[in-house]
């Protein structure tokens, strides 16, 4: 890359041009060798997500297992940012967005790399902090993600507990997932992107190519597919070709007990969706900075998130049981928080 890196980053810092998740933003930046992408860490982004290692470490030590990422050219500590490769192609969020059908490709390029991800060494990847659970222990490596649910909602109940309350979110609402986690199957553990839905995808030349790894974790490989599909929202035909080949190409001992467990985890994160995605949606509408479309948007999103995890919540036949985007927006306005500015 001959464009000095630092360059890169302050052409990236003036353009207000990009694509942002919740911990990044990035930014094409041309370079003597072509495009590349400049990501910039989102400053104050709140956690919601178990992130235990620096990503840039994680897309350095699967380079010679996963063939579908993108590369790490440059990282720099002060200032915080990273330079990747840039893949040419489009986001599969916009070729076909939720819930259409996926191309006919996708589903086996998922399952792929599903299969390369078990064939990571654990030498190879980062350290673990110490109290991350041990190998075969997918009970306590739930814990691991319901205590983060749990510390999110109990960080914000008090800014934002007028709203959970009109939209039926309860006071306890990680207690049907709790008592379960004790009932799930032992499975060795192996590397996990946790986070591959349609706007991490890009849909290029060459294949699906993954993006976004910094979620990756050292876990149970059923609770990838489990994040998977809650964020993908296949239509039946898509979502049973993943699943058959999944269970056709990831090794035995990582798939058993699948057919209890995959509920349990599935449950967990509708749960963790409608808490996380509650606090999120109403500091982005709260900020004015949205269109009236894309509140509307978010709205409709959430009142779908919100019907999902009713059905854990136990929903039918209560008050909230047919929630209305009405009632949502309605709930959203009545927040008196301090909206974050993105």
């Amino acid at each position: 890359m001959a464009t000095n890196p630092l360059e890169l980053y302050r052409f990236a810092v003036e353009h207000t041009e990009s694509a942002a998740g919740f911990y990044n933003r990035n930014v094409l930046a041309p370079s003597d060798a072509g495009p590349v992408i400049v990501r910039i860490p989102i400053h104050n982004a709140d956690d919601m997500d178990l992130r235990v290692w620096p990503e840039h470490q994680v897309l350095t030590a699967i380079a010679p297992y996963v063939s579908a990422a993108p590369r790490v050219l440059h990282v720099s500590k002060s200032p915080a940012y990273q330079i990747h490769s840039y893949v040419e192609g489009k986001l599969l969020d916009d070729v076909a967005p939720k819930p259409e059908r996926v191309p006919g490709f996708v589903p086996s390029d998922v399952v792929a790399l599903f299969r390369q991800l078990t064939n990571v060494p654990r030498e190879r990847l980062p350290t673990l902090p110490l109290d991350w659970p041990r190998d075969e222990d997918t009970a306590e490596f739930a814990r691991k993600l319901s205590d983060l649910t749990a510390s999110v909602y109990a960080t914000f109940h008090h800014d934002f507990a007028s709203v959970f309350s009109a939209i039926g979110i309860p006071d306890d609402p990680l207690a049907p997932v709790l008592a379960s986690w004790s009932s799930l199957t032992r499975r060795p553990f192996r590397l996990v992107h946790a986070d591959v839905h349609r706007k991490n995808m890009i849909l290029s030349k060459e294949g699906t190519v993954f993006l976004d790894w910094e979620l990756a974790l050292w876990g149970d490989p059923l609770y990838e597919l489990a994040v998977h599909f809650h964020k993908m929202r296949y239509q039946p035909a898509d979502y049973d070709a993943v699943l058959q080949g999944w269970l056709r190409a990831i090794p035995p001992e990582c798939t058993r007990g699948w057919e209890n467990d995959l509920a349990i985890y599935l449950a967990h994160e509708r749960v963790k969706s409608a808490i996380v995605d509650t606090i999120r949606y109403t500091q982005l509408i709260a900020s004015g900075t949205l269109s009236g479309d894309e509140k509307s948007h978010l709205v409709t999103k959430l009142v779908d998130k919100l019907t999902v995890a009713g059905s854990t919540w136990g929903w039918k036949d209560t008050q909230h049981s047919h929630i209305t985007p009405h009632a949502v927006e309605a709930a959203i306005h009545s927040w008196s928080g301090t909206p974050r500015r993105r």
